[in-house]
């Protein structure tokens, strides 16, 4: 407690020298705090956005299918089992079609989806409106990229289970809002009964969705996917966005751990007389070490404070308000909302306090060392090895 006693004064008592490090300390833990809290923040709101609109509680893949091979398209359909003949299941039937909004030509994704599902946030109700043409609806990216809105009709030619084109119009009846591009860049759905009767596949279905806590089990013709499986890209695009900016992290922290090993080396000069005469005096050149490791140390915990002075407000106010990410991002190929809430958890406030304070900690102790070859007679005659 006495040491503790007597860091906190001379800390306090080396003035601006103090509060320099201490501000540039608190900038590092508001900055660090406010960076990982908004790759925290992307990630929930990417996880929750995928689940939402795209793989509900994870996926029947026929076994054939394959994500990234269009190729497999013509293979990837099975009998959809009567279990999954609910609303509480989304069917999707895939093929590939090509679409000419305007006369031009644009390949995309033709999918089919039952239009009284419950598992995805896809406006599927609105097939139900009776139309001569086939009903579709579209994503907010393919509106904006073919020029197509509510109420256009397009023509889109596909190739049925025998191999035979075949063409006919489509009518957009709603352009959805929708953060993932899985579900809306090149991608336009329609009732899967429909498609199954133009690619002359009844009853079949490529992908089947289950709702939130489905217990798996083995299906013939069908593989279970699970969110470990399809959140996957999205974990490991964190991952590496955790990895760059630790570079910010590390850069931050050895400014400030730098200015702490400079000032500690100073303060030690400069105070080599009062270092001899209290190890004269009796004190143990392991109190008068502790006394500057700490005074070292208290550097982090002043700057704790100062940092949540300034730090809560401004992370309040951005948790509430959110970061708005830039227009391109909705070409990286994943979720990105165009508003990003970051997320600081408890658990992230505390590993980067005590990251910062045991890091200041060890830069403080380690000029301390010198304290060990001083002489007491020659650091009161102001000499110093």
């Amino acid at each position: 407690m006495l040491s503790l006693k007597l860091a906190l004064k001379n800390l306090l008592g080396a003035g601006l020298r103090t509060w320099l490090n201490v501000i540039v300390l608190s900038i590092a833990y508001v900055v660090i705090i406010w960076h990982y809290g908004l790759l925290d923040g992307w990630n929930r709101q990417a996880h929750m956005d995928t689940i939402d609109w795209q793989i509900g509680g994870g996926q029947y893949w026929q076994k054939n299918y394959d994500q990234y091979d269009p190729f497999t398209l013509e293979d990837s359909h099975a009998k959809i089992p009567e279990k999954f003949n609910s609303p509480d299941f989304a069917q999707i039937l895939i093929t590939q079609s090509t679409i000419y909004p305007e006369g031009r030509m644009k390949s995309v994704l033709l999918k089919g989806i039952n239009t009284d599902q419950k598992v995805l946030k896809l406006p599927t109700k609105i097939f139900a409106t009776e139309i001569e043409e086939i009903p579709a609806i579209i994503g907010k990216y393919l509106s904006r990229h073919s020029k197509l809105k509510s109420g256009d009709l397009v023509t889109v030619r596909w190739r049925d289970v025998n191999g035979t084109f075949d063409a006919a119009e489509l009518k957009i009846v709603e352009v959805f809002d929708c953060n993932v591009p899985a579900v809306d860049a090149g991608q336009v759905w329609i009732p899967l009964n429909r498609l199954q009767e133009m690619m002359q596949l009844q009853g079949e279905a490529t992908i089947i969705t289950v709702p939130q806590n489905y217990s798996a089990e083995k299906i013939e013709a069908f593989d279970y996917k699970n969110h470990d499986f399809l959140l996957h890209e999205i974990r490991a695009v964190i991952k590496q966005k955790r990895i760059g900016g630790s570079i910010i992290y590390i850069i931050l922290l050895s400014l400030a751990m730098l200015a702490i090993f400079d000032t500690q080396i100073l303060s030690i000069f400069r105070r080599q007389k009062e270092i001899g005469t209290n190890i004269a005096l009796g004190m143990t050149r392991g109190q008068v070490i502790r006394i500057f490791t700490i005074e070292g140390a208290l550097h982090s915990v002043l700057a704790a404070f100062v940092g949540a002075i300034y730090g809560i407000p401004l992370l309040a106010m951005q948790a509430i308000h959110g970061f708005e990410m830039p227009g391109s991002t909705e070409d990286y190929g994943m979720a990105i909302a165009k508003i990003t809430y970051p997320y600081y958890s408890f658990g992230l406030i505390i590993t980067t306090v005590l990251i910062v304070v045991i890091t200041a900690t060890i830069v403080s102790f380690l000029p301390t060392r010198k304290i060990t070859k001083m002489k007491p007679t020659d650091a009161i005659r102001g000499k110093i090895q």
